[in-house]
């Protein structure tokens, strides 16, 4: 087996920080950051590079992702609850490359940038 090949069927933490996401973006890494609160929620504190796919709509939309389905996709809400189980369900559905981004956005105003409101 090449290391091409242990890299493709290397399985990605559930988890990810949000250390490891804000390093990500600085890096310009290749991956989709997925926001699945309310677009109330949205509305009043967002990071700027997420996509809004609410957690209520995930199911209906799960064809937006199709593209992505061999990328890398973070998925973050309030605090990682919802998150998680929207991770959960993509590995799920073939996307083995999902991940929740432990804390959600709280943690993110908290460690990354606490000029974010928080709620």
């Amino acid at each position: 087996m090449s290391s091409s090949d242990n890299q493709t069927t290397e399985k990605l933490p559930l988890e990810v920080t949000v250390q490891d996401v804000h390093r990500m973006l600085e890096d310009r890494e290749d991956f989709l950051l997925v926001d699945c609160r309310e677009p109330h929620e949205h509305e009043f504190v967002h990071l700027k590079s997420a996509t809004l796919i609410p957690m209520s709509q995930i199911q209906g939309r799960v064809e937006e992702l199709e593209p992505h389905r061999d990328r890398r996709i973070v998925v973050h809400c309030h605090h990682g609850g919802r998150s998680m189980q929207v991770t959960e369900w993509l590995r799920q559905m073939g996307y083995e490359k999902t991940q929740n981004m432990a804390g959600g956005i709280h943690a993110w105003s908290q460690e990354i940038d606490a000029g974010l409101p928080t709620y």
